[in-house]
């Protein structure tokens, strides 16, 4: 047993070497911009993207899911794009990038939150998968074996992970699972097209109630936003920076407004249900089989793989000792566990989460990265206890303050979380004779959230930078003095 070990092991090192979370050397950097655009691409079409768009109608009318969709993924594209240039430009993964703006030492608090989002998604993908595999099985099989079809999705999704960026781009998306998906796709939207009445489906007006137009856009900015602390994992291999942004944003940008705009359709041509076990029923009668079905769960498993590939990296942030192909098959486990148990009750407060915590401290990042200048780092600068981002206690206290105000505007806007949560956030307000919600109506909770924590960065960002300038540049000399006019 231990020699099939070693052999398996020897086999990933060769193809597939773990790369840690120290700067990828630039000879190792392989991504072009279409490697990017097929990675991104394929990352954001599967089934919870359908379930997602789902949500949307019939509270909305399908223009104005439409325009939701296309304002939502334009605003999350160009984030997740330009926080993928600086895991570009750095070599390293992005909880190693937030060492910098929070201190060595304040990168674990990120670092656990995306632990947490990472496992959950996880869990949801298992989960998803598990289900359209067992219900694809009772069809065909008359099996109803849902652990069954669980325990065989955690073994090739974790088997992913361990693959790496490389090899699954390179060996599973570009020569096979990219093309699943976008035949998938186009013969999806042809029997949507097909069997409804498009025209009356574009006038029909919508129902009203949940969701807003403003808060329709908050749940398709959570997408490609819940991505923000892994771009840089995975750009991070890339050869340029503009392939970078121009391989992320295109790539994403194409497949979230297609299959939200599908999911919706769904909903309004075959009357889906707003969640994978839903959506997959409607798939399944009106695509005409289960064999589109069980393709379009193939295509799934990228997800899965890139929530476990990404979770070594934040484990790795907090415990660098910890071998990375440990963590991998540790979350693998835990996502297991957890879709064991799940239900999709709470997706969509998941989903709004997940910005609610991100947003604003991407919001800090973006103004201490790319407007205050804090880039161009070096090994030492991001390893060392004694350098320049150690800060006090290994926490830059400062930045936590936007960072945390962004949070407090998110909830305050738009609570989200049980139904405890939202009542209580809503009696401080009352009892503080604030106006609940604060933005919620007019502009959700995303871009407030984001500007807040961005504009309160620049603040004391531009003051502790000039603090340190007059700490560093030595006082210029007094004039010289005066030549004496004696001989």
């Amino acid at each position: 047993m231990s020699d099939f070990i070693s052999r398996v092991r020897r086999a990933l090192d060769r193809q597939a070497p773990a790369w840690g979370i120290t700067p990828v050397p630039r000879g190792l950097r392989r991504f072009s911009a279409l490697d990017l655009g097929v990675l991104w691409g394929d990352l954001s079409v599967g089934l919870l993207v359908l379930a997602a768009g789902a949500l949307l109608v019939p509270g909305l009318s399908l223009p104005q899911a439409s325009l939701a969709i296309l304002v939502g993924s334009a605003v999350g594209c160009l984030l997740l794009a330009v926080v993928g240039v600086a895991g570009s430009r750095e070599g390293v993964p992005g909880m190693v990038l937030l060492r910098p703006v929070l201190g060595i030492r304040g990168s674990w608090l990120p670092s656990v939150l995306n632990l947490v989002q990472l496992v959950g998604w996880t869990g949801i993908e298992m989960w998803a998968m598990g289900r359209v595999a067992n219900a694809v099985s009772r069809q065909l099989f008359h099996l109803d074996a849902y652990l069954l079809w669980l325990v065989v999705v955690a073994v090739f999704c974790t088997a992913l992970a361990l693959g790496g960026p490389v090899v699954v781009v390179r060996k599973w998306l570009e020569r096979f699972g990219v093309y699943v998906m976008a035949a998938v796709g186009a013969w999806l939207t042809y029997r949507v097209v097909f069997d409804g009445d498009m025209a009356a489906l574009w006038s029909r007006p919508g129902r009203g109630g949940w969701p807003t137009f403003a808060l329709a856009v908050d749940l398709v900015i959570a997408m490609p936003v819940s991505w923000l602390p892994l771009v840089a994992d995975f750009n991070r291999f890339s050869k340029e920076e503009v392939s970078s942004f121009a391989g992320t944003f295109w790539g994403f940008f194409a497949g979230n407004t297609w299959f939200f705009a599908l999911g919706a359709m769904l909903v309004l041509v075959a009357g889906a249900a707003p969640d994978a076990a839903g959506i997959g029923a409607s798939i399944t009668t009106l695509a005409g089989g289960t064999l589109l079905l069980l393709v379009l769960l193939v295509g799934e498993t990228d997800e899965a793989f890139a929530n476990i590939y990404s979770s070594a990296m934040s484990l790795q942030n907090l415990f660098p000792r910890v071998p990375q192909r440990w963590s991998i098959a540790g979350v693998g486990a835990m996502g297991f566990a957890l879709a064991a148990f799940l239900s999709m009750g709470s997706y969509q407060y998941f989903l709004l989460l997940i910005g609610s915590v991100f947003v604003p401290l991407f919001g800090v990042f973006v103004a201490d990265y790319f407007v205050l200048g804090n880039s161009g780092y070096s090994e030492n600068d991001l390893f060392d206890n004694r350098g320049r981002f150690w800060f006090r206690w290994g926490v830059n206290w400062v930045a936590m303050i936007p960072w945390f105000l962004g949070f407090v505007v998110y909830q305050w806007s738009v609570p989200t979380g049980p139904d405890w949560w939202t009542s209580a956030v809503e009696r401080m307000a009352t009892g503080m004779n604030l106006p609940f919600p604060l933005f919620g109506a007019a502009m959700g909770a995303s871009l407030p959230s984001f500007l807040v924590a961005f504009v309160l960065a620049l603040a004391v960002g531009f003051r502790s930078h000039r603090r340190r300038l007059r700490r560093e540049v030595p006082q210029r000399p007094g004039p010289p003095p005066a030549r004496s006019t004696h001989s």
